[in-house]
């Protein structure tokens, strides 16, 4: 039978059904798929070096994930849901074969782990001085349900889809705009030039008391980014802006708006993994962050820049 912690140690409504039931269940959609090999190292059977990196990985996979489909509410939850199942999977499995999957049924996110070991696992105490297992009490923390297989193989957890964003949500200042001003950009990669001989006379004269320097390489990297990646080549009649805004305490706001609506690998970019450009402008301590206007067909990437930011 599927052990519900709803009966054991906490008041939540019991799961609704296994993760096997919940994916036969109309209305399932994958989100995530993932098959990991596991290498146990050979000397002590334990956790090796290349199973170890696996965690930040699956994280990486999710937070990916969760952006492209727009619910960035769950990714914190999730990434460290599905670590804490993947990596006492990776721990305790018996086989080699690990498969990770996230789905969505109704209104409930599913991430389930099957590691192929009928033992199924159970929270334990672990002591002020331990350094592993609390990872299920984790789980147990901060899933609206979770359980285990029948036969043992797979463990799930689940979190509701409460009323979320439909979109990105743009980082937030913490103070309203005091002033602000629009750049009206030539829809080519010229645009990133421009955006950079205009852009620091408008930060003068919106009067922002920050690096001015930062500002504007900021602002040509997004720009530069949204040139190649927002427009679409040969395309008649886009449009390419951006704006700039001082806020009361002091904070820049950069929006730049481009065509396209998605931007499907967002984290991987500010992560330098996929390409350099927002990277870049997060090293000159940009906050950054990417959402659909409401009534506009493309998005807006935000950078936030506290007043005072040092050059590199």
């Amino acid at each position: 039978m599927t052990t519900n912690l709803a009966d054991q140690e906490r008041t939540r409504r019991r799961a609704p059904a296994t993760a096997e039931e919940l994916r036969s269940l109309a209305g399932a959609r994958p989100w995530l798929e993932v098959s990991l090999e596991r290498r146990p190292d050979p000397d002590s059977g334990g956790m090796s070096e290349a199973d170890a990196a696996w965690p930040q990985r699956l994280r990486r996979l999710t937070r990916a994930s969760l952006t492209y489909f727009r619910r960035p509410d769950l990714v914190e939850t999730a990434e460290l849901l599905l670590t804490e199942l993947a990596t006492n999977a990776l721990r305790h499995a018996r086989g080699r074969d690990i498969g990770v999957r996230i789905f969505l049924q109704d209104d409930h996110l599913v991430i389930e782990v099957n590691d192929g070991s009928p033992a199924a696992p159970v929270p334990r105490c672990a002591g002020p001085d331990d350094e592993s297992g609390r990872g299920l009490f984790l789980v147990v923390a901060l899933a609206d349900t979770w359980g285990v297989s029948p036969d043992g193989t797979t463990t799930w957890c689940t979190l509701p889809l409460t009323e979320g964003p439909s979109d990105m949500d743009p980082v937030a200042a913490t103070a309203p705009v005091l002033r602000e001003m629009q750049l009206d950009l030539p829809p080519d990669r010229s645009a990133s030039t421009h955006a950079r001989i205009t852009g620091r006379s408008r930060l003068t004269m919106l009067n922002w008391p920050g690096n001015a320097h930062a500002a504007t390489e900021v602002l040509g990297f997004l720009v530069e980014n949204a040139a190649a990646h927002g427009l679409t080549q040969g395309k008649t009649g886009q449009t390419l802006t951006a704006r700039l805004g001082v806020t009361e305490a002091n904070e820049l706001i950069i929006d730049v708006t481009d065509p396209n609506p998605r931007f499907p690998n967002f984290a991987d970019a500010v992560d330098g993994t996929v390409g350099r450009g927002l990277w870049q402008a997060r090293q000159f301590g940009a906050h950054l962050s990417w959402f659909v206007a409401s009534g506009f067909e493309g998005k807006t990437v935000r950078a936030i820049l506290k007043p005072g930011v040092g050059e590199l």
